[in-house]
């Protein structure tokens, strides 16, 4: 038996479920497959949702933005949604201010406010996780402690920030 297991105090109940959001670029990782292990990573994490490992949430925002892929993409894309019973958070002025807070603090660059928006949606709705494989404004150290910090300074928990590869399940684990 492994040592720190003497540290950790016994469950009491039922494990909670994580909520996680799933950003735009998990959809087209999901139906990229020239992507690789990323690629492979992403479909990992879609069956651990459908496993029931987490409760999967995206938003308007990303329907947006899916809709601007071309039809036939498009439609693999949004078909995830039903598929895999993700939730969609409608829009919200609350986490468009908080998205702006973000880009008044300089995290997020305005030209890419709506990277700021999955963020936001995703605190404001009190998730635990945003899922994205976005590393040039969501998935950075930086973005993760400072956009926290605003959460917390404005009465919401920091959202953890992860890619899947950082969170799935691999082999080794089991």
């Amino acid at each position: 038996m492994p040592l720190m297991k003497e540290f950790l105090p016994e469950r009491i109940g039922p494990v909670r479920i994580s909520k996680i959001y799933l950003e735009t670029t998990i959809f087209n990782f999901f139906v990229d497959d020239d992507r690789g292990f990323a690629h492979e990573s992403t479909i990992a994490l879609f069956k651990e949702i459908a496993a029931g490992k987490y409760v999967a949430y995206t938003s308007a925002y990303v329907l947006d933005e899916l809709e601007k892929a071309p039809a036939e993409k498009r439609d693999k894309m949004m078909s995830l949604i039903a598929e895999y019973d993700i939730s969609v958070l409608t829009y919200s002025d609350e986490a468009s201010a908080l998205a702006d807070i973000y880009v008044s603090d300089g995290i997020i660059p305005l030209k890419y406010r709506t990277d700021g928006l999955h963020i936001a949606i995703a605190a404001v709705n009190d998730l635990d996780m945003i899922i994205s494989m976005n590393f040039q404004h969501i998935v950075k150290r930086k973005t993760k402690l400072v956009t926290g910090s605003i959460n917390a300074l404005n009465g919401y928990r920091a959202v953890e920030i992860s890619n899947p590869m950082e969170v799935i399940e691999n082999e080794l684990d089991k």
